[in-house]
């Protein structure tokens, strides 16, 4: 029998990537994948690779009105039974020094990795509580310690951790598990897409902020990039998303990666200067 049979999970940044991924492998599993995605043509290239339960959410995290839409057409589909899990994964990755990274951008970071997963987990908790369900937050290592240029990202996957907690806290007395994954380098576009954006970004700063920031660019950009070369594929994401739905007694967090775990030693460790200072020798950061 397969262990998802009977149970409907949403899971919103399904295009690409870790969703997409977590989207095809639940769907295996016997699970009715409501997969949220930003376009139509994305959700029908999904939906071919699934087997037969998974059906395309059109889902912006950011717009109230669609998410409302999608909410009441979950809440059709599931009837009575309620939603058995929703995996909050949507999210984006502004990168860059704080010191120049436009205010629009770190409002955007905040308002789809932070202010969406609220307004989502709003929508869909009536659903989760009829089911006794589980809400699964996809955070990542940074979430633990921030990096020199992932200011932005590393706030927002910290707040997603505080919102975790809390959650698990206030659901607790409705049976309602909550958990959070935490990634390391995960093979996905967000590699590209980031490097993309960082360079995007490098390019609009003021020269003498490009100067000043040049060699910590360079520095960041080499060990992201042997990141890149390193990263492990994103059904190592999906199974512990599988087990944070499934098993009896789900962990609180999920570290996902070798890296990702040695970071979390180094965290738990070591005081700050000290990290601090392997930190900087491991990145060849200016002092």
């Amino acid at each position: 029998m397969l262990i998802g049979k009977g149970r409907s999970v949403v899971i919103t940044g399904a295009s690409t990537g870790i969703g997409a991924a977590c989207a095809l492998y639940l769907d295996r599993l016997g699970f009715t994948v409501f997969a949220g995605v930003r376009n139509s043509q994305d959700g029908a290239t999904l939906q071919r690779q699934g087997v037969s339960g998974l059906i395309p959410l059109l889902l912006d995290v950011t717009d109230e009105v669609l998410i409302k839409k999608a909410q009441a057409f979950v809440s059709e589909k599931v009837g009575s039974n309620g939603l058995y899990g929703l995996i909050n994964n949507a999210g984006i990755a502004v990168v860059g020094p704080l010191e120049a990274v436009p205010i629009p951008d770190l409002r955007r970071q905040l308002e789809i990795n932070v202010i969406g997963q609220v307004a989502v987990t709003q929508a869909f908790l009536p659903l989760i509580r009829k089911a006794r369900g589980r809400i699964v937050n996809m955070g990542s290592i940074a979430g633990r310690g921030a990096m020199p240029l992932m200011g932005p990202y590393a706030a927002s996957k910290f707040a997603l951790e505080a919102m975790t907690d809390a959650l698990r806290l206030e659901l607790q007395q409705w049976g309602i598990e909550v958990s959070i994954v935490e990634p390391g380098a995960i093979a996905t576009p967000i590699w590209e897409k980031s490097g993309k954006d960082a360079a995007d970004l490098e390019t609009a700063m003021p020269m003498e902020l490009r100067s000043m920031y040049a060699a910590v660019v360079a520095a960041v950009r080499k060990v992201v990039g042997e990141a890149a070369e390193r990263a492990i594929a994103a059904d190592a994401v999906a199974q512990a998303v599988e087990h944070a739905l499934t098993a009896s007694r789900p962990k609180t967090r999920y570290l996902v990666g070798t890296d990702a775990k040695l970071r979390a030693l180094m965290i738990k460790l070591l005081p700050d200067r000290l990290s601090d200072a392997v930190l900087t020798w491991a990145l060849k950061l200016p002092r």
